[in-house]
């Protein structure tokens, strides 16, 4: 078996094709392009073809596709990537490494989006970048009015209806004085920022029909408090919703899941583990404090996970964000649109308050009988948890004597001052 692995760069890349049967290997450096990458494969017989994830790896492992080679693009966060106590990093050992760790099967392969995933997702990631750039624009253009004492309009009505008393300031840099050049710096600025509220707009306008014709994303819709952006994001990350096996394994690959340090007998939870789209998680977040407002089952998950507590409301609005992801991938993976009766009845029984002594009690005294079960069925008993055990005793001696009397506390002695 002839395995071909990559070393990319932005430049030039190296490859090392290893033979696993007797060990041996060569190396050969290329260009990092379309020609160069075609030749290599034509010109050697391979069976896998191993990279690491980069940019290039999407082009270089369509290429591979088309050529119907098996290849592998393993995650650089792995555990298997941790090469600290190495003495010499070069490109033809990390490729001669990868090789081998692709024969021991010690690497993890991600999935690679198609094409069209891959350009929503560099839209949607502009489209963010956009929007910082327009705020940077706002924010300094406020700067400048603040620094010279004119007042202007707060929020969003400066940009509305306060543009008038801001464009009466603006003036060409040609035409300012030496006393007024903010006057042109400001012309730049507002020249600037319309050009890009118009770029914005038409790609909002691209992504709405993007979104129109996407089933998923106008099902993900239907959940109360979750807009287009998040859909769309939502869509765009989990790609493939059968390529996840469980919640639990959506949830750890987006990052959304407490890190676990177990050791002996100690197992010790943390906070997320944040692995996975740093954008998603904060677009998840926000939408989940925002369904607060318009979605039942969002109100009665987030009461019942934070119990009442204040400590905990932000630790409940993070795991009501995982929830939402949760559901949504589950709603993509089953074609099914919201259907809110469900998922509140399941809360309500999950958070019922189970009955205790006192009120059996209470029924005793008041003669009161339980309704008898319906249909036939046969009622169950109460199962209660059993009462802990006691913790070990470490030690039956006392920590002191009985006949050794106990000190008492000393206390310091004030100086009387000295007489003169």
């Amino acid at each position: 078996m002839i395995i071909c692995s990559l070393d990319l760069g932005k430049f030039k890349s190296v490859a090392c094709f290893f033979d696993t049967e007797n060990q041996t290997y060569r190396f050969e450096t290329i260009l990092t392009k379309v020609s160069h990458v075609n030749h290599l494969f034509e010109s050697n017989d391979i069976d896998l073809v191993v990279m690491e994830a980069c940019g290039p790896s999407g082009w270089i492992s369509d290429v591979c596709h088309q050529r119907k080679l098996k290849t592998i693009v393993c995650s650089t966060n792995d555990e298997a990537w941790s090469w600290k106590n190495t003495k010499r990093k070069t490109d033809r050992d990390d490729a001669l490494r990868l090789a081998k760790m692709a024969m021991m099967k010690d690497l993890t392969s991600v999935h690679v989006p198609s094409p069209e995933i891959r350009e929503q997702r560099a839209i949607i990631k502009y489209r963010k970048n956009l929007d910082y750039r327009i705020t940077r624009i706002k924010n300094g253009i406020r700067s400048t009015f603040a620094n010279r004492g004119i007042e202007i309009d707060t929020g969003a009505r400066a940009w509305n209806t306060g543009r008038a008393h801001i464009d009466s300031h603006r003036k060409p840099i040609d035409q300012c004085g030496p006393d007024d050049l903010w006057k042109g710096q400001l012309d730049s600025e507002l020249k600037q920022l319309d050009e890009l509220i118009t770029e914005m707009e038409s790609i909002e306008q691209r992504l709405e029909l993007f979104a129109v014709d996407n089933a998923h994303i106008q099902r993900v819709m239907t959940i109360p408090g979750v807009g287009r952006k998040t859909a769309e994001m939502l869509v765009a990350t989990i790609d493939d919703p059968h390529r996840f096996k469980s919640a639990r394994h959506i949830s750890s690959y987006l990052g959304m899941t407490p890190r676990q340090y177990q050791s002996g007998e100690m197992d010790r939870s943390g906070r997320i583990s944040k692995r996975g789209p740093r954008m998603l998680r904060s677009m998840l977040l926000e939408c989940a404090w925002a369904s607060l407002r318009y979605n039942e089952w969002s109100k009665l998950t987030f009461k019942r996970i934070h119990g009442g507590s204040t400590t905990r409301r932000k630790k409940a609005g993070i795991a009501l964000a995982r929830k939402i992801a949760v559901v949504a991938w589950a709603m993509m993976r089953d074609e099914t649109n919201w259907n809110a009766s469900k998922l509140i009845a399941d809360v309500e029984q999950v958070g019922a308050p189970e009955p205790n002594d006192e009120d059996a009690t209470e029924k005793a005294k008041t003669g009161s009988k339980e309704e008898a079960p319906r249909n036939g069925a046969t009622a169950r008993p109460l199962q209660r948890a059993k009462p802990k055990p006691p913790g070990p005793i470490h030690s039956e001696e006392p920590k002191r004597a009985a006949s050794q009397p106990k000190k008492s506390p000393r206390r310091k002695s004030r100086r009387s001052p000295m007489k003169t």
